[in-house]
């Protein structure tokens, strides 16, 4: 797998903001998970 370099190629970052974008989702899921567990 190849180092990420500062200024990638456009398919690269597409991939990378893809899956920043993947990972907000599963952090903003979690934390809603969190909250409804100690609320309810």
């Amino acid at each position: 797998m190849p180092v990420l370099e500062p200024n990638p190629p456009n398919g690269q970052k597409k991939l990378l903001q893809l899956m920043g974008v993947i990972l907000a989702i599963v952090v903003v899921v979690s934390v809603i998970a969190i909250v409804a567990d100690n609320i309810g």
